[in-house]
């Protein structure tokens, strides 16, 4: 709907929009312009109220005789800020609003003036958590959308880096930002990508991120494997910008999501290129190892264990020492259970318990489960590799992802033996080699389709491509 010229149809229709009898943050104030009745609304808590008051008192000196004849020349001529703009509908103003944008209506003008005077609360841009590095920089992303694109920025500053904003969800008109290099992207990706962001047919985007993979990309459900790569880290997003690759950054969200990504991709870490090409390597390739460790430690052993025989003397020493009470698949499906049901203890214990209860979770639980008969010392030792194991890669999507690959193995394992464990084997080869990123290409390029120059890349860390001044 467009405005009136009338200020008092324009304020009588924005208070029955917006309910100010009942949102006590939806805050409009009435002044006078050059001797004109104006009417500024705006959000408690969104707007940087220094500025405001600047504004208004550069409005209080205007005179009657010096108001320009509409909006355009009065925003030109009267508005000493930088982010200034002109709103004509009344819905698009409304979502203006309620991103934090101040309006401003005047007598006599059908456009509403937005001044861009935003202020979020934010945290600190701090090291994440989850992606820290022995080595590199200590900053990390926020909630907030304009400071992750901001950290992105002051790290690579050509013009040839764009960020669109787009928005998704009818009643939280998210925003999305894109950001790519110009001339390094795939152009048809990034227009699939744009096109499928603007198609999304949702109320909101409640879980930020993982609501927005889910609609850019419904995969099959029974393929744990993850599609994308998440990183709260802005050099690797920006590093991934300069080798061609699109980020994308939600509001409310301390993600990026870089895309294509293949299981490469997500297992590559920032220590890999922090430190020199020879223990950059060897932290890739570890990581690799022990990721394939993790999934097939405890089915291997499982397998041996039920056929004895077939170890060779130099392997005797895995055997049990003591009889088990409980059958050693019971044994390890417990666990992997408990482990789980001991992360997200520890998730909601309060900070200030952590360590105690941590110490009496390892004697009780460990020394005491073994002691009882529920659980040998030899299940509990190869169970607390793979626990400790799965958080060399810093992916939890991919950890679940190998965990669920496990437990498959072990059952099939428990179940038809040696015809089990191949089966799993092949189940699992067969759900990495035959899924696609969302560009359509393999998940383990350059495998399949083998390409030697680029599978050196991934393995071995190589010399940071540079140019010498002539």
């Amino acid at each position: 709907m467009d405005f009136s010229k009338n200020i008092q149809e324009n304020i009588q229709s924005m208070n029955q929009a917006l309910d100010v009898t009942s949102n006590f943050d939806v805050v409009y104030r009435t002044l006078t312009i050059g001797g004109r009745t104006a009417c500024a609304y705006f959000i408690d808590g969104f707007t940087k109220d220094e500025v405001l008051l600047k504004v208004f008192q550069v409005w209080g000196s205007i005179k009657p005789e010096d108001m320009p004849a509409d909006a355009h020349g009065f925003s030109k001529q009267y508005v000493p800020y930088g982010e200034v703009g002109l709103v004509n509908d009344s819905d698009a103003m409304i979502v203006q609003l309620l991103t934090g944008i101040s309006c401003i209506f005047i007598d006599g003008y059908d456009s509403c003036l937005t001044l861009d005077c935003r202020t979020y609360p934010a945290r600190g841009v701090s090291e994440p958590e989850k992606d820290k590095v022995m080595r590199g920089s200590r900053d990390g992303f926020v909630e907030t959308l304009i400071f992750n694109t901001a950290l992105i920025r002051r790290r690579i500053r050509d013009p040839k880096l764009t960020m669109e904003i787009l928005s998704a969800g009818e009643s939280s008109h998210t925003d999305i930002a894109v950001c790519y290099m110009k001339g390094r992207v795939d152009e048809q990706m990034l227009s699939m990508i744009k096109k499928r962001i603007q198609n999304i047919q949702v109320d909101a985007l409640t879980m930020n991120q993982e609501s927005l993979a889910e609609c850019l990309y419904p995969s099959k459900w029974y393929n744990p494997f993850p599609k994308f790569k998440f990183s709260e880290r802005p050099d690797t997003a920006a590093a991934s910008i300069l080798e061609g690759n699109i980020i994308i950054l939600v509001d409310n969200s301390p993600a990026a999501m870089i895309l294509p990504s293949s299981v490469f991709d997500i297992i590559e870490e920032a220590d890999d290129y922090y430190f020199p090409p020879v223990t950059g390597t060897y932290l890739r390739l570890s990581r690799m190892v022990i990721s394939i460790l993790t999934l097939f430690l405890t089915p291997t052993w499982l397998l041996l264990m039920q056929n004895p025989h077939v170890l060779p003397p130099w392997l005797e020493f895995i055997q049990l020492s003591e009889e088990p009470y409980v059958p050693l698949f019971f044994q390890l499906m417990i666990l992997e259970f408990a482990i789980d049901g001991l992360r997200l203890a520890a998730i909601n214990t309060p900070s200030m318990l952590t360590t105690p209860l941590s110490v009496i979770a390892g004697i009780v639980l460990g020394e005491y489960s073994v002691k009882s008969g529920w659980f040998n010392s030899e299940t509990m030792l190869y169970m607390a590799f793979v626990t400790v194991a799965n958080y060399s890669q810093a992916s939890f999507e991919l950890g679940y992802a190998l965990k669920f690959m496990r437990m498959l193995l072990l059952i099939l394992t428990a179940l038809f033996n040696y015809w089990g464990f191949a089966a799993g084997v092949a189940l699992s080869l067969c759900s990495i080699v035959f899924n696609k990123t969302i560009a359509g290409k393999s998940y383990i390029y350059p495998l399949i389709p083998f390409k030697w120059s680029e599978l050196k890349k991934r393995f071995f860390r190589g010399r940071l491509p540079h140019k010498q001044k002539e």
